[in-house]
């Protein structure tokens, strides 16, 4: 069994902005693809449907992961980024360490 966490986000970009969005994350700079891989995410995957936008991230814990990018500056040039692209930003607040959305079912590869 995995130490890590999985936590379920939904944002939402501005209206015609959603082109814009998409291609903003097949240019994501390296440098912040390490330092995400280095505050403890294992994987995070974005879903896009409309102007909603569905995140889920596997890390180590989330708040410890927010606490080290929140001020590392290629993470902040990349938040005021998608804040012009966004309506629902990603919050790095310690009220957003616990706003993923909530668990309503979940099938465990188990069987349980």
């Amino acid at each position: 069994m995995s130490d890590s966490m999985r936590v379920a986000l939904h944002l939402r970009v501005k209206a015609g902005r959603e082109a814009e969005y998409d291609a903003s994350h097949r240019e994501v700079p390296a440098e912040l693809v390490q330092a995400i891989r280095d505050a403890g995410v294992n994987d995070w995957t974005i879903w896009r449907s409309g102007q909603d936008l569905f995140q889920l991230i596997d890390c180590d814990d989330y708040a410890a992961m927010l606490a080290k990018l929140e001020e590392l500056p290629v993470n902040v040039a990349w938040q005021v980024r998608m804040a012009e692209l966004q309506e629902v930003t990603h919050d790095y607040s310690d009220e957003g360490a616990g706003a993923g959305l909530p668990v309503v079912w979940h099938l465990n590869g188990d069987g349980s």
